[in-house]
């Protein structure tokens, strides 16, 4: 079986993966510094908007696959991947515009995000629950 909606939202979350690396490189090349940050806040922030999606897409996509594959409606799971796509980009555009404080973009990537894992979890406990219970 294919997953074709999760694929789409995997490679727009790849997309999203190659920006945020490249400021990451950016920083690198500017102080050649090849691991940790200076105290470039810009730096900084870069970095953990990278590491923050790296933290979170996997388990997100790795959700939504499965509920996928296990007969969850194409719709639910198209609505929970675009509200996890789009918690993970406003999530980096806040962290790097707020230069890693409090942003408004930020807090609601994070909330988004968090929103579509549980939407996932529970989505995949119902389909369970609908198909052993």
């Amino acid at each position: 079986m294919i997953v074709p909606v999760t694929a789409v939202f995997a490679a727009v979350i790849c997309i999203l993966l190659l920006v945020l690396s490249f400021q990451v490189v950016r920083f690198r090349l500017k102080y050649g510094k090849g691991m940790g940050v200076t105290d470039d806040r810009d730096f900084e922030a870069a970095v953990r908007a990278h590491a923050n999606l790296v933290e979170y897409a996997p388990l997100g996509l790795i959700m939504l696959g499965l509920a996928e594959l296990n007969g969850v409606a194409g719709g639910l799971v198209y609505w929970t991947g675009m509200a996890l796509v789009v918690g993970r980009i406003l999530h980096a555009w806040g962290m790097i515009n707020g230069r890693g404080g409090p942003h408004k973009a930020r807090m609601a990537g994070i909330v988004l995000t968090w929103l579509a894992i549980l939407v996932a979890a529970v989505l995949l406990l119902v389909n369970v629950y609908q198909v052993y219970g």
